[in-house]
This record gives structure tokens, C-alpha cells and sequence, in this order.
């Protein structure tokens, strides 16, 4: 069986997606400091709580000692982020892959640092993605990738990670592209969609950040 770890973080409760409806995809879940207090409001009992615990007030901090299976308190003055503790904690668990919740729409420096949490977990050949109510992030190297249609999330777009992405195709897309180099800045791939149940996508040098994505009123 595919072992996928759902962290969900603190951020704020109204960019949180539906957490039930992965509840069949996650086999493990990590609630980080307020993030395990949302699992457990959606009935979800975390395997695993960590962080300080400073977002929460003491009963609700009582509530995630009784709910998870383990529970993980650290000081408030250290070195790593509560995200980051979690992210070692779900690496030696030894995933498949990694599932954010809770990491967006709040500060934009703790958003666009979760964003490079995914690089570096890209780099450790740990595959990830951001999830939040309105978008699913994740990034992508170089090579011939199938992305599949999303009706949740119609829209897809790709933005150049690195300073340049190279080589870049599209196919199965309203919008087709052959053999472009984007760079920081261009709007050239953003806001297509699919025009088959799959398409591809390929490039030859760079990294690219991928978000299938819909309104969100």
C-alpha cells in the first residue's frame, strides 16, 4: 500500500480544503501545532501531533494530548520551523509521497518558504504537493510528465521555479506550446486548461512550479 502522509499546519482555516474527502489517500496524518486541532474538528484523530503548541489555547492543547496517538512538543525558541520538525518527522517515516494542508493564505514569507520546503523534499526524491481550497502546488524537473484532468481544479498553470525553464511543451492543452524557454516573470503558461481527459507536459532544463488551481469566492 502507497504510504502518503497529510501534514496540516495552522494557516487559516478558511483556505483548508474538505480534509474528509483524503481521508481514503492519507495513511498517516500530522497535525502541526493548530493544524491538529483542525483535524480533530473534522473528526480526524491525528497519528501524530508536533510542534510548540503557542496557537493554541490549554484546553485545546489538553484535547490534542488525548486525540493523538503521539504527541511531540518542542520549545518555542529552537532552531526549525514547526513545519520543518514535522517534514524531518514524515521523512523518517519514509513516504511515497507528502500532502500539505494548511500551509497557505496567511503570512506571504511562510507561504513562499513552504514552497521551497517542496524543493528540498523534491530533491530527497520525496514527490509533494500543496493543498489548500482553491489550489494544488507542486513541482515538477525536467522530462515528459502526464498531468490528468481535475474538474475541481480546471485551471493549470506553470511557472519557472528557476530563473529559466527550457524546452518547454504542452500537449492536450487549449493553449499548445512547442519547444518555448520561459523565464521569471512570463505569464505565457499561466491559466490554461486541458482539453482531454490527460495531457503532457515536458521541458528539457529547469524546474518548474505546476498549480492546478479554481475560483474560490
Amino acid at each position: 500500500m502507497e504510504r502518503i502522509i497529510g501534514i496540516v499546519a495552522g494557516g487559516p482555516k478558511s483556505h483548508l480544503p474538505t480534509l474528509t474527502q483524503y481521508e481514503s489517500q492519507v495513511t498517516t496524518w500530522i497535525g502541526v501545532d493548530r493544524g491538529a486541532f483542525y483535524l480533530i474538528e473534522k473528526g480526524i484523530s491525528p497519528n501524530i501531533a508536533i510542534g510548540d503548541f503557542d496557537s493554541v489555547s490549554e484546553s485545546e492543547q489538553n484535547r490534542i494530548m488525548s486525540h493523538a496517538s503521539e504527541y511531540l512538543a518542542y520549545p518555542i525558541e529552537k532552531d526549525e520551523t514547526d513545519l520543518e520538525l514535522a517534514v524531518e518527522k514524515a521523512v523518517s517515516l519514509q513516504p511515497d509521497s507528502i500532502l500539505f494542508f494548511g500551509v497557505t493564505g496567511g503570512r506571504l514569507d511562510h507561504s513562499l518558504a513552504n514552497v521551497q520546503l517542496l524543493m528540498t523534499l523534491w530533491k530527497r526524491d520525496i514527490p509533494s504537493k500543496m493543498v489548500d481550497a482553491g489550489n494544488v502546488l507542486e513541482i515538477k524537473g525536467p522530462g515528459k510528465h502526464i498531468i490528468e484532468k481535475d474538474d475541481n481544479h480546471p485551471n493549470v498553470s506553470f511557472i519557472p521555479f528557476t530563473e529559466q525553464v527550457i524546452g518547454i511543451s504542452l500537449d492536450g492543452f487549449y493553449y499548445k506550446l512547442t519547444n518555448r524557454t520561459i523565464s521569471w516573470g512570463s505569464t505565457l503558461c499561466i491559466s490554461n486548461k486541458l482539453i482531454s481527459e490527460k495531457g503532457t507536459f515536458s521541458f528539457k532544463e529547469g524546474i518548474l512550479i505546476v498549480i492546478k488551481s479554481r475560483d474560490v469566492q
